[in-house]
């Protein structure tokens, strides 16, 4: 999507807050991703080392043995009970927005997509962080946003797949409602949690954190028929080992394959009778998880028996969420934004 240049001052964006990794896409054309951490010092010593008071992104996860780590989104929404976790959100959005240029005193607009479920418990959590950082704030679901930044608003179903949620929302020309979506918590990290699991079972000798484990998952996933043998590096007291883990990879995805496509048929049985074919041919999935490979292919397969469809994946998945909400930012009018106290 070609941004555009706003006569007004006034700086649109559109910022998906992920579990894994939240990006941020700007009117002026600005595009920042970060992975979806945020660490302290623990201590004097590691302020010394690290000479921040703060790490965000990469930076963090590469230093974490100093920091007091916090990953503060789960399953989409804010960890509860730990103002850290608050703060580190609030972190993630600050670091979003410097990165793409907003200038002090500038109005900021912002659209932020969350899972299709959290927005009833999460806007005011929401509201209150980013309080401050913009002057106007718009929440909607992840897959709507995807969908407004695609286009594709009639007759088509998203599936965003991403590390916390599996999101599902059919576009019937119109905002969807409530009926029109739904949230899953088998993604990514459930994959992840599978993963390792398994390895354990099969490799007891074998040590391993879940940073590796999520490492092979993103560069190795797969469903279907592997195309050859997946070896990994671990330690065996202390021993640089190499395992295989073909089985565990594909059998921890395909714990992804029943709740996806079981949701993904029971939204297609619910669209009006003459829509149907409509939207089975016009299946969208996104997310970081979307790029499990085989899992489109197994999909489309999975409706055969309902008459055929397409899944078109998309292929870079890293700005489809902000893009989408940037796309709405630009067009939203006057009354849908939420107005937020002014900048401290």
């Amino acid at each position: 999507m070609e941004a555009k240049n706003t006569t007004d001052g006034v700086l649109h964006v559109g910022i998906d807050l992920g579990t894994s990794r939240s990006s941020i896409s700007a009117s002026d054309g600005q595009k920042v991703v970060v992975d979806s951490y945020v660490g302290w010092p623990v201590d004097m010593v590691a302020v010394k080392v690290l000479k921040k008071k703060i790490l965000i992104g990469e930076q963090a996860l590469k230093n974490r043995v100093m920091l007091d780590l916090h990953r503060p989104l789960e399953r989409g929404l804010i960890k509860e009970g730990s103002d850290k976790d608050l703060q580190a959100v609030r972190e993630i959005i600050g670091y979003l927005l410097k990165r793409a240029g907003v200038k002090s005193g500038r109005e900021v607009r912002a659209v932020i997509g969350v899972p299709a479920e959290a927005m009833r418990v999460n806007k005011q959590q929401l509201r209150n962080v980013l309080s401050g950082l913009v002057d106007s704030l718009m929440i909607v679901s992840e897959p709507f946003a995807v969908a407004y930044g695609l286009d594709a608003l009639l007759h088509a179903l998203i599936i965003d797949i991403g590390a916390g949620t599996a999101d599902f929302c059919v576009m019937k020309g119109r905002f969807p409602t409530d009926e029109d979506q739904r949230t899953l918590t088998q993604a990514g990290d459930s994959v992840d949690e599978q993963l390792g699991k398994f390895i354990s079972a099969s490799h007891p000798d074998v040590t391993f954190s879940e940073h590796m484990v999520r490492e092979w998952k993103e560069k190795y996933a797969f469903v279907g028929k592997p195309q050859g043998h997946i070896k990994v590096m671990a330690p065996v007291q202390g021993k640089p080992t190499e395992i295989d883990i073909t089985a565990e990879i594909r059998a921890a995805c395909e714990s992804l394959l029943a709740p996806v496509t079981e949701t993904m048929i029971e939204f297609l049985a619910k669209v009006e009778p003459e829509y149907q074919a409509d939207v089975r041919n016009h299946i969208v999935l996104t997310g970081g998880s979307a790029l499990i490979r085989g899992l489109g292919e197994t999909l489309e397969l999975a409706l055969d028996e309902y008459g055929g469809g397409s899944v078109r994946r998309v292929e870079d998945p890293v700005f489809v969420g902000s893009d989408g909400g940037l796309a709405i930012a630009l067009d939203a009018p006057a009354k849908d934004w939420d107005k937020l106290p002014a900048k401290r």
